[in-house]
């Protein structure tokens, strides 16, 4: 199976707290939230729709498994229930087994080896969201498949970035990019080797 990244990112690649002002606050960061002003925008929520209806499931590092999960369970929404039906694979150093949430795998000790490990394992895709920690420990390694990136039109200048400093160089090939009505890209981008 192949690891896609899916992700809302700002123009200058932030993709902390996109939901909730409340969602991801670490080191200060005041403005989450950011990407609820186009959360009706139709073209992103099919875009995501088609992805997540042909998955194999979810690879999660341990604050996004947490947060995530912990959040649509306390919320009215059939998003609860799909969550909680799909096979969740959570990297993680400082979880324990039995995990919280149905259908959850640990994957500890060396993550990358277990991730390409699953990366052999036939099925549809595996999708990350959030866990910019494991995205940016997997990606050096060759690790990451795709990203299918919702770029908002918006720079926030602060927070946690989905490339960070000192990532790369990493050239990629854009497989297909749509704009929105609100402004947003969702743009499919494939990693075309080790350096740019």
């Amino acid at each position: 199976m192949r690891i896609v990244v899916i992700s809302h990112v700002t123009l200058d690649g932030v993709m902390q707290g996109p939901g909730r002002a409340d969602e991801d606050t670490r080191g200060g960061f005041a403005l989450g939230g950011w990407a609820a002003e186009r959360d009706g925008d139709e073209a992103v929520g099919r875009a995501w729709g088609r992805r997540l209806a042909a998955s194999s499931g979810y690879l999660l590092g341990r604050r996004t498994y947490q947060e995530v999960l912990g959040h649509w369970n306390t919320q009215d929404s059939p998003f609860r229930d799909a969550l909680n039906d799909a096979p969740k694979y959570v990297a993680s150093n400082t979880l324990a087994e039995p995990l919280p949430w149905p259908n959850s795998t640990l994957l500890s000790g060396d993550v990358p080896a277990a991730v390409a490990e699953l990366r052999r394992t036939p099925g549809d895709d595996l999708h990350i969201m959030g866990s910019g920690a494991l995205v940016q420990s997997l990606s050096p390694l060759g690790l990451i498949d795709e990203y299918l990136l919702c770029v908002h039109p918006l720079v926030l200048g602060a927070g946690r970035r989905l490339f960070a400093d000192g990532f790369g160089p990493v050239a990629f090939g854009l497989a297909d990019a749509t704009p929105t009505d609100s402004g947003v890209i969702i743009a499919t981008y494939r990693p075309l080797g080790d350096h740019a």
